[in-house]
């Protein structure tokens, strides 16, 4: 009973939790969690469309929070870096890994998807979810994410309701703009103030949008396992994004004018 009530007061500590995780022990981060048993629920339909098998694998988990999905993927045998801007997160994700005996198996930095700008690391597997929505610069997040992964990246954001898909023209006359207004046309829209009292929310595409997105970036969409939730393979990547980014680094890198 002591060790249960320290267990808790550890928890306690550390909250709150986004994450409920289920320890060791039987104890949960979240027992009392709005969305239920968050993110279980989500993984238990997403799941099955992962390899079963994840030896050998890289993975980034980028939003990791307190580490739900990467701990799950490391059980699979992959090894996994996640990675959160919220210090809190980190911390929690850090000591979860104490108590489910992980930390040879998953490590845990803050930091964001921007951060893949710089870098020359590349993953078998990067998880992206709970992410994109939150981010100014989406588009750009998008194509370092494609730069990074080599095998699936599963993708997730909050989308607009309903599930209508368009046959988009290849190009739109200046004078036939009028066929944006269609709604099954894919679009994205601008979150300015708040979604949920949340002002870290900015953007909200319909799901024809989510798509074409995940296409332009070099995407190809395998399946959709659960609501909002995309399993993608890499293809080629599009000379524009590869352009964009090379222009973007070396401005970053140039020295400044004084």
């Amino acid at each position: 009973m002591a060790l249960q009530s320290s267990m808790r007061e550890q928890i306690s500590g550390l909250g709150p939790w986004f994450h409920n995780l289920h320890l060791p022990d039987g104890t949960q981060t979240s027992p009392d969690h709005p969305f239920g048993d968050f993110p279980s629920f989500k993984w238990q339909h997403v799941a099955s469309a992962v390899p079963d098998d994840l030896t050998g694998w890289s993975v980034l988990d980028i939003g990791c929070n307190a580490g739900f999905y990467s701990f799950e993927l490391a059980r699979r045998g992959a090894r996994v870096l996640g990675v959160d801007v919220e210090p809190l997160y980190v911390r929690q994700a850090r000591w979860a890994a104490r108590e489910f005996d992980m930390k040879d198996r998953v490590d845990f930095i803050e930091g964001d998807v921007y951060g893949l700008l710089g870098a020359s690391q590349h993953y078998d597997m990067v998880w992206f979810t709970g992410v994109f929505y939150h981010l100014r610069y989406p588009t750009l997040a998008l194509d370092l994410v494609r730069r990074a992964t080599r095998r699936l990246m599963v993708f997730q954001s909050m989308t607009m309701p309903g599930e209508e898909r368009a046959v988009v023209p290849t190009d739109v006359p200046l004078n036939r703009r009028e066929l944006m207004l269609d709604e099954h046309w894919p679009k994205m829209a601008f979150v300015e103030h708040r979604v949920a009292d949340d002002d870290s929310n900015w953007w909200v595409p319909n799901a024809a949008c989510v798509e074409g997105l995940l296409r332009s970036a070099g995407f190809e969409v395998v399946s959709r396992p659960e609501h909002e939730f995309y399993v993608c393979k890499p293809v080629s990547v599009p000379a524009e994004s590869s352009r964009d980014l090379a222009r973007i680094a070396a401005s970053i890198a140039a020295p400044t004018a004084s």
